[in-house]
């Protein structure tokens, strides 16, 4: 079989080339004699569809989806859409790269920076209180503490 869809419309070619060309179909009557079988305004519901010449049968099971305001765009064209895409997002990330590498090294000196100098001295560390050093009077805290012999 030959399918063809456009719009809504299907169709159907027999392939069966001799004799009386006879269609049974679940949605409409056919018209035999006639190669093709034409399916205007199909809602997208299964169909069988069988042609027959003769001895010899054909059954067709079509389930197609349809839309009224569908394009086709030919494989060429996706090609070249995805190839563009690409194209352009590379040519974005050379010039974020190539702008962006002149300022690493650039420091800004804005309201806020403090300077720097070497003979500045930085403060001791804040102690954390996790690491706190035991006290006199807390001895009795960690007694239990104190490693066993087995």
């Amino acid at each position: 079989f030959k399918v063809e869809i456009s719009g809504t419309t299907v169709t159907i070619t027999c392939p069966l080339t001799a004799g009386n060309i006879a269609w049974k179909s679940t949605v409409t009557k056919p018209e035999d004699n006639k190669k093709t079988y034409v399916i205007e305004n199909h809602n997208s519901s299964p169909v069988n569809v069988s042609c027959s010449s003769g001895a010899k049968q054909y059954y067709l099971y079509l389930n197609a989806r349809v839309c009224t305001n569908c394009e086709e765009v030919d494989t060429l064209a996706v090609i070249g859409i995805i190839t563009a895409d690409l194209l352009i997002t590379f040519g974005v990330l050379i010039l974020v790269y190539y702008f962006s590498k002149d300022r690493k090294g650039k420091s800004s000196t804005g309201a806020g920076s403090r300077p720097r100098g070497q003979k500045l001295q930085r403060p001791p560390p804040v102690p954390n209180p996790d690491y706190e050093p035991i006290r006199k009077g807390q001895r009795e805290v960690y007694a239990g503490l104190e490693s066993r012999g087995f």
